[in-house]
């Protein structure tokens, strides 16, 4: 086995060690693999995008759902050194077009259902993708694409020879951007790997642990656990999407140690009839992300047995900054903890001086896992790094024994049932209506998904609607991004240099959101 950092050959050495262990238990596909099974599939993966043409360096995109082949896709390809761009499926044609161009994915991997969207980005021409081949997983791949299975059967089980370096990009991962356009995060093999030790140095994880991965895997609240179980020689049970009876069924079923999930979910599970009949006592914690999660939420988990740990981190630190461990979850009830192992925290005013305890400040986080780059964005990369520290843009307070809770969000960003919406996007779409002349987007507490968008708009017309806003939206923005409703206001209120007020806005329109 190579001691050289190659997270896609993290599965091979796992394979070495243990072939015969469960790696994973596809519940949609109603199949079970273990790690050779994995291994197998994940090298006849990379192995047949080389045969295509693809090559050390070369994007591949990946838009599909959680599953098996999703695992394959990630691991095989970047043994060799492809880089994954992972996709979210939300999203429609004219928002993942521009993360295709703008990452310079030359491949994407789909999944049958998503055909039409692909078709549609087709028909953009070279405005639309750089891409050259398509390859589908699912029956009736349309004309222009390899079957995804087609492609395996025809390609070799061994083990690549051309391998990635250590320094080389593992992934670009795209996150909303406060300009209105998505930035690309940029993460080496070297990196990831530092915040898998990081992260199992800190959570509480162990090899006869069985995690329930039902987050979408295009988040970093997944890929990583699915990198670190890899790492850890666990397994992982892997729910298409998350349904909360189904939810506390595999719970039951599959006798799950260990999971992720984020307060909207939690909230849901709550809400099933009769939720009481299922047995969760293999059920040691859950972490859960995303959000703070509410200390009600966290007390009815505990008078269930069930521990709520909460967990702090971003896709720019491959995940981790803060977590609060089994020992302090009930007496420091929520904090988000302290930061990670291998992680520095500090919380800072705007001249950059450490905040003293219970005074509120910007979050900064660095360690060895923090992000290489924004994608093609030296001046985003330069303002969000500063002498190694990330700046996060995240309100916090720290006590005298440094744990975190976090206050706000100075970027404004929206959570919506774990989904991260930045009103500038928005607020884009919005102002290309002929019938608005100005608008703000906040978020207002939801009891469904914690925050939902709303528009506060500035408009001649009285009679524009929440539905006349909808159906401009439509085709433009992903249905979590489509504010739920709309205040009226006759100036939006802003400072002298033209930015939007919201905490003033936030004020006058305290909610709650439109269900």
């Amino acid at each position: 086995m190579s001691s050289e950092i190659n997270i896609g050959d993290l599965l091979t050495t796992r394979t070495f060690l243990n072939p015969n262990k469960e790696a994973l238990y596809d519940d949609y596909a109603g199949l079970r693999m273990t790690y050779r099974d994995l291994n197998e599939r994940a090298n006849r993966c990379g192995n047949g995008l080389f045969d295509l043409g693809l090559r050390r360096g070369d994007r591949v995109a990946l838009l599909a759902q959680n599953g098996h082949q999703f695992a394959e896709n990630f691991f095989g390809p970047t043994k060799i050194g492809m880089v994954m761009m992972p996709l979210n499926w939300r999203l429609t044609a004219q928002e993942l077009a521009f993360i295709l161009k703008d990452g310079g994915a030359t491949a994407i991997v789909f999944d049958a259902e998503f055909a039409p969207v692909i078709d549609e980005i087709r028909g953009m021409g070279a405005a639309g993708s750089d891409l050259e081949h398509f390859i589908c997983i699912g029956e009736n791949a349309p004309d222009y694409a390899t079957s995804y299975e087609a492609m395996l059967q025809a390609s070799s089980t061994e083990e690549p020879t051309e391998k990635a370096g250590p320094d080389d990009n593992l992934f670009i991962m795209y996150t909303s951007g406060t300009t209105g356009h998505p930035k690309g995060v940029v993460h080496t093999h070297t990196t990831v790997m530092w915040g898998l030790l990081t992260f199992n140095a800190t959570a509480d994880t162990h090899f006869s642990d069985r995690y329930l991965l039902m987050m979408p895997m295009f988040h970093v609240g997944a890929l990583t656990p699915l990198i670190s179980s890899t790492y850890l020689g666990t397994t992982l049970v892997l729910l298409r999407s998350f349904d909360p009876v189904h939810t506390w069924k595999t719970i039951e079923a599959e006798r799950i140690t260990t999971t992720l999930a984020v307060p909207a979910m939690l909230n849901f599970m709550l809400q099933v009839p009769d939720y009481e009949k299922y047995d969760w006592s293999s059920v040691r914690y859950v972490a859960s992300g995303a959000a703070p999660v509410p200390p009600s939420l966290i007390k009815t988990y505990m008078e269930m047995g069930i521990q709520i740990n909460q967990i702090y981190g971003m896709t720019e630190t491959c995940g981790p900054a803060c977590m609060i461990g089994p020992d302090d979850a009930v007496s420091k009830i929520g904090s988000t903890g302290k930061a990670f192992f291998h992680t520095g925290v500090r919380i800072v005013d705007s001249q950059g001086n450490d905040q003293p305890p219970g005074e509120p400040g910007e979050v900064l986080v660095k360690g060895p896992h923090i992000m290489k780059e924004y994608w093609n964005r030296p001046e985003a990369t330069a303002e969000a790094i500063v002498d190694g520290w990330l700046y996060t843009g995240d309100i916090a307070t720290w006590d005298e024994d440094k744990f975190v809770t976090i206050q706000d969000r100075m970027k404004d960003m929206i959570i919506s049932g774990g989904e991260n919406i930045y009103p500038a996007e928005v607020e884009n779409i919005l102002l290309q209506h002929p019938e608005i002349s100005d608008v703000a987007v906040i978020g207002q507490p939801s009891a469904r998904w914690g925050e939902s968008p709303v528009a506060v708009i500035v408009s001649e017309n009285p009679e524009l609607s929440i539905a006349d806003i909808t159906q401009h939206c439509e085709g433009k923005l992903a249905r979590f991004k489509i504010p739920k409703g709309i205040e009226r206001i006759d100036i939006i209120p802003r400072n002298p240099s033209g930015k939007i007020l919201k905490r003033i806005l936030r004020d006058e329109f305290p909610g709650p959101a439109p269900e």
